[in-house]
């Protein structure tokens, strides 16, 4: 293991981070926690926590040590510049899990017996391997761990963040008036002439890609919740409702939105437009700080419920380095999810019919400490 620059430094974006999950392992009495991001199980954690944007181990000590254990070690030194953190090789390892915790816990000098607590969605087989190799150590699998706690870190965004989110979104919004602009003028005909776009336009704006697979929808698909295949050749923004879901990822950060292209719409599709909207509004004006996320659910499956509509999925989810995180907009009982200042998240209603086809209306939300910031410009674009 070398000593990388990034020492810890008060104020430091990342060490405050650490600070965080340190100060949770105090109480917990955990000695040493390991995160894992690889191909299998993706952990944005580490990310979070350290600017290394994947395939690694992160172990952090009760005694403020942090050891990065990486694939790759030259683009850890350089993501993770200002995070303080050892940097280790994997390969030194023989690329084992359970060599390199009893390794790192032998470095660290974690006491025989202390609680080693490891990812929450280790399946259970695996979990019995390394109770059976670490006898020294109590090992923990749990899922209202570290695992539950770093979510409710994630959910209130700060500064850092915020900053790439407005940027990311100012992207969308571009890409947003520049699609609706190029299917006006039939430049794009096709799902895969807009989906194809978006991967190009975002990257020549600086972003890492999208946020996820585009799906694009034209009249015939517009039916799905999330069409299968995500884009084909078919016909985009022809008569009836199109579907157009898509976010960038700038920095790491994801936007998500969904917009609906209308057509020469019969009364029973305008009346679909029309209950999407007006339950976009009243999410919108529900959405405040101290407000439960379950009740803003509720409301809108009420206002569809009265109307004889159900809508398939949940209102919205939150946002950050993936497109789905935390808090969850949904009516759901075990959902205790209260909005606060520093929350990403979406409003998406929609209503999906096989005859009619699809509308959804999706944007991204910051909350501030004076109520909710619509970040991006989707919309129902009428052609």
């Amino acid at each position: 293991m070398e000593k990388h620059s990034g020492s810890f430094v008060p104020g430091n974006l990342w060490a405050t981070r650490l600070e965080k999950i340190w100060d949770w392992m105090d109480q917990e009495g955990i000695a040493l926690l390991v995160l894992e991001d690889n191909e299998i199980r993706r952990d944005q954690n580490i990310r979070w926590l350290t600017g290394h944007p994947g395939d690694a181990l992160l172990f952090l000590s009760q005694d403020r040590k942090a050891v990065l254990m990486a694939w790759d070690l030259n683009l850890a030194k350089l993501r993770a510049a200002y995070a303080p953190v050892m940097i280790a090789s994997y390969n030194d390892f023989d690329r084992h899990p359970r060599k390199a915790i009893s390794a790192v816990a032998q470095k660290l000098g974690i006491p025989t017996g202390s609680k080693i607590e490891i990812p929450s969605v280790t399946p259970y087989p695996v979990f019995l391997d390394y109770v059976g190799e670490l006898t020294n150590y109590d090992i923990l699998c749990r899922e209202k761990g570290a695992a539950a706690e770093l979510r409710k870190f994630r959910a209130i965004k700060d500064e850092e963040e915020i900053a790439i989110t407005r940027k990311a979104a100012n992207i969308t919004n571009e890409l947003i008036d520049l699609l609706e602009k190029n299917v006006r003028n039939e430049k794009i005909k096709t799902e895969a002439d807009i989906a194809l776009l978006i991967e190009v336009e975002a990257r020549r704006y600086g972003c890492e890609g999208t946020s996820f697979g585009t799906l694009a929808a034209g009249p015939h698909r517009s039916f799905a919740i999330h069409a299968f295949p995500g884009w084909t050749f078919s016909p985009f923004g022809g008569q009836g409702l199109s579907i157009l879901d898509f976010g960038v990822k700038l920095d790491g950060y994801c936007t998500d939105v969904t917009l609906t292209f209308a057509r020469d719409l019969n009364p029973k599709q305008e009346k679909l437009i029309g209950l999407v909207e007006k339950a976009w509004k009243l999410a919108h004006s529900m959405a405040y700080n101290g407000m439960s996320a379950k009740n803003i659910a509720a409301a809108v499956d009420s206002l569809f419920t009265k109307a004889r509509k159900q809508m398939p999925h949940g209102l919205g989810h939150g946002l950050g380095l993936q497109e789905h995180e935390y808090p969850i907009i949904r009516n759901r009982s075990d959902n205790e999810w209260i909005l606060e200042p520093g929350m990403i998240f979406t409003i998406e209603p929609g209503l999906y019919d096989p005859q009619l086809g699809g509308c959804r209306l999706e944007n991204d939300i910051l909350m501030t400490e004076t109520g909710p910031e619509v970040l991006t410009a989707s919309r129902i674009i009428r052609l």
